[in-house]
This record gives structure tokens, sequence and C-alpha cells, in this order.
């Protein structure tokens, strides 16, 4: 059983990471019944009633959009290495490839803060370098869980640079799990955005530009 305590040192654990929040601000869909907050990543309804609020509060979705200072290709190696997500990508305790061909692979991960640990398998499909799609296909945690990555070309005047989208949509089987999302949810999709970004660094270098969040005020992107 969870107690009032444990919900406490979640949300601690969890805010006290803020800080290392990196400049990528994308936008949580669903929290609140104001439509000006849909997501326009996808064009999907995102419409609600109070009468059905208990049940569709349980769903969550995030969108982001970053143009980068990095390529398609680096960016798409990155988020398709799923066997090193463990070393990487906050909140991952294991990731394991079970198999993979050139256009799909089948994981097991584990994801947790103390004391939720939960295992899950996840089904990615891949499409080089322009995709990379999670779904949920087991798990005692989520009726549902689709994470998706798409790049697109950036600036044409800076090579080493692309578009970025990145949408996590997901629903809880537990109200307890829904209702604790509700304090962390913003805070772990954008650290995990800014995760994958970081690692690019690491492997590749500096970014020729910073990130340019082009969701902000609805920046669109000029070459």
């Amino acid at each position: 059983m969870f107690s009032l305590r444990t919900c406490s040192i979640l949300s601690s654990k969890v805010f006290t990471t803020n800080c290392k929040i990196l400049s990528f601000q994308g936008h949580v869909i669903n929290r609140y019944k104001d439509t000006s907050l849909e997501c326009q990543c996808h064009g999907t309804d995102q419409r609600r009633t109070f009468l059905s609020f208990p049940q569709a509060s349980r769903k969550r979705e995030y969108c982001g959009r970053q143009l980068v200072g990095y390529t398609m290709d680096q960016m798409y190696e990155v988020v398709s290495d799923v066997e090193n997500y463990y070393q990487f990508v906050p909140w991952c305790k294991k990731s394991l490839v079970l198999k993979k061909t050139d256009d799909h692979l089948q994981a097991d991960l584990i994801v947790g803060f103390p004391p939720i640990n939960e295992s899950y398998t996840s089904s990615v499909s891949l499409v080089k370098p322009h995709m990379v799609k999670a779904e949920c296909t087991d798990g005692r945690l989520f009726h549902h869980l689709l994470t998706l990555w798409r790049f697109s070309p950036g600036l044409k005047r800076e090579q080493q640079s692309c578009v970025v989208d990145f949408q996590i949509t997901f629903e809880f089987r537990s109200a307890f799990h829904s209702h604790l999302s509700n304090l962390f949810f913003d805070q772990v999709a954008r650290q995990m955005e800014s995760a994958f970004i970081k690692e690019v660094g690491r492997r590749y270098g500096p970014a020729t530009m910073p990130p340019r969040n082009l969701l902000l005020n609805n920046q669109t992107l000029k070459s």
C-alpha cells in the first residue's frame, strides 16, 4: 500500500531534479479542459466531457518540437539505441533488446523510482532516419503507452541541424498512479526529452546551435 508519505517522497524526488531540465519545453495535454492546451502535433481529437472526466483523467500526453544542432542520423542513432537506454534515460533501470531487425525491435524495460519499479515489453518500429515509435505491449502499470520521435530536415543554411518532434501518450491502469502523475508528469517528460539531446552531445560533440523551442509562441522554422 502507498501512503501519503510515499506520495511526498515521490514528488519531492522529481521536483528536486527539476533544476537539471535543459531548454526543452514542450507542453502537457489533457490536464485541463482548456482546449488551447490541446496537442496540434498530429491532429488528434482531445475533446472531453465532465461526465467522462474520472476515466479521461488517466490519460496523459506531452508534445515537444525542437530545432536542434544535430543531424537526423545522429538523433536517430541515439533514440533507436534502446539497449543502452538504462545508461542515460532517467528512471530507466533496465533495457534489454530481445530481438531486432532493420525496421523493428522488441525490448524489455524496467522503469521506476523508489518505491515504484515496473517492467513492460516495448514494441519499437524503426524508419531510419525519420522515426522511432515505441508501444507498450504488456505491463501492469499502463493500459497504453506510446512514445513517438520524428526527425525532419532543419535549416537549409546549416546542414547539421534537424527538427525533432517528440510525443509521449499513456494511460495508467491505476487511479493512484494517475493521480500521482499529475504531480510530476511534465517534469519527467521534459527530462526524458532533454536526456536524449544530452546523450547526442556526449557522442557527437557540441551542437551547432542552441535548441530552439518551435512550440513556443507558435514559432515557425525559417531557413
